[in-house]
């Protein structure tokens, strides 16, 4: 119920973000300068901060969701705990694929002089936005691989626990929705492919 919410409240923000600006009477040839004239490097850093801080709160989220049902069903079952020790090592991997992706992002960046009026030219603010793009995208995937993960490996170790053939079956689930996480790296990494600070034209 609670990733329902999440879900719901998500598809809800940007349009009631748009609606707000729109009763507010927001000034958006303003906004957009407003924009424009906020450094690449500040864009690229919270791509790269969204990246990691998102993948590491996805695996923690996931560990404990996991976790404490694994605790929890081996009180009564201890034959469960080796076997079901591979929910928290998806897991895991969840915050590995944050870090991997945020140090490719890292590589991309390079320092480029300002113009004369204090601004960035049209490859620096397209490579700040391309990194904040690909960071922004692997976080949240990683976000949601990190919850479906836990969710799955809690349900594999009380099913485990209750009947030791259902642990096969759940696994397969689980690495599906361990796959989430590798499709948010990929596309973060042909996102930020062509981000280029020092490009002429």
């Amino acid at each position: 119920m609670k990733a329902l919410m999440l879900g719901v409240w998500a598809i809800l923000a940007l349009p009631s973000f748009l609606l707000l600006l729109y009763l507010l009477n927001v000034d958006l040839a303003y906004l957009f300068f407003l924009f424009k004239n906020i450094s690449p490097y500040f864009w690229s850093a919270l791509g790269i901060s969204l990246c990691v801080g998102l993948s590491i709160v996805g695996a923690a989220w996931g560990i404990f969701i996991t976790g404490s049902s694994l605790v929890g069903a081996a009180i009564r079952e201890p034959r469960i705990t080796s076997k079901n020790l591979i929910s928290i090592i998806f897991c895991e991997a969840v915050a590995i694929y944050g870090v991997i992706v945020a140090i490719i992002l890292q590589t991309k960046v390079e320092a480029v002089k300002p113009n004369a009026d204090g601004s960035y030219g049209l490859a620096a603010a397209n490579a700040g936005y391309a990194i904040l793009g690909a960071g922004s995208v692997t976080g949240w995937a990683n976000l949601a691989c990190g919850l479906s993960v836990g969710i799955v490996g809690s349900s594999a170790a009380l099913s485990d626990a209750a009947n030791s053939t259902l642990f096969v079956k759940i696994l397969v689930v689980e690495i599906f929705a361990s796959a989430l996480g590798l499709f948010g790296v990929i596309i973060g990494i042909i996102m930020a492919g062509n981000a280029n600070f020092t490009a002429q034209g």
